[in-house]
């Protein structure tokens, strides 16, 4: 199962009726973080009056919490919650800070103003694809290294670190079946010399497919 998270943090702000709206998107990697994105946002707005938050963890969004700090029940952190479920993201969390301006937007304005706060942000956020791979490293002399790497990210493979010494340890990241097919090219190019070592299978970032043209 493949699933989006963002690149990096992202930003928005709008203004409704001299209320300010400062949203914020931040990936997180479980609840932990996702809890401290939200006490970082109420130290950098100590002034503000809310700072409602949404969070989504894991493949299918299998993590889902909100909260409205202080706002009408369900206007605040379920249309915040709404808006990074529909953008299909996860391993994000989203603050929206509001700085009250004096006029009451009422259920529906509320409802309308913290949603499209985090969908502007979503709107200006890098987009990452994450997919379940095992990590693995081959172990290879230096003169086949260059050619496996190279035909490795032909593939699609993920590339890490390499390590150096007498010998290459080439990190890589591929689909469970395909393993063997990384094991037959080190071996191809290496003339056999090559060995590969299977590690955990986990989620990791995947590399971005080149655009057309």
């Amino acid at each position: 199962m493949e699933y989006e998270t963002i690149a990096s943090p992202a930003e928005a702000e709008l203004e409704i009726s001299r209320s300010r709206f400062l949203a914020r998107l931040v990936r997180v990697d479980d609840e932990d973080g996702a809890r401290e994105a939200i006490a970082q946002a109420r130290s950098a707005h100590p002034r503000a009056r809310h700072h409602c938050s949404a969070f989504v963890l894991g493949p299918g969004g299998r993590v889902q919490r909100s909260n409205d700090d202080g706002e009408p029940s369900g206007t605040a952190g379920a249309p915040m919650l709404d808006a990074l479920v529909s953008a299909g993201l996860s391993d994000v969390v989203a603050v929206v800070t509001r700085y009250f301006g004096g006029v009451l937007l009422g259920a529906g304005g509320l409802t309308r103003a913290y949603r499209a706060a985090v969908a502007e942000a979503v709107l200006g956020a890098e987009r990452v694809r994450r997919g379940l791979r095992v990590r693995c490293a081959v172990h290879t002399g230096y003169e086949a290294a260059a050619q496996i790497e190279a035909e490795a990210r032909r593939r699609g493979y993920g590339v890490g670190d390499a390590e150096y010494s007498d010998r290459v340890v080439q990190h890589f990241s591929v689909p469970e079946g395909e393993m063997a097919g990384l094991a037959e090219l080190a071996a191809e190019l290496s003339s056999g010399a090559a060995r590969l070592v299977a590690g955990e299978t986990g989620y990791v970032d995947l590399p971005r497919e080149p655009s057309a043209g």
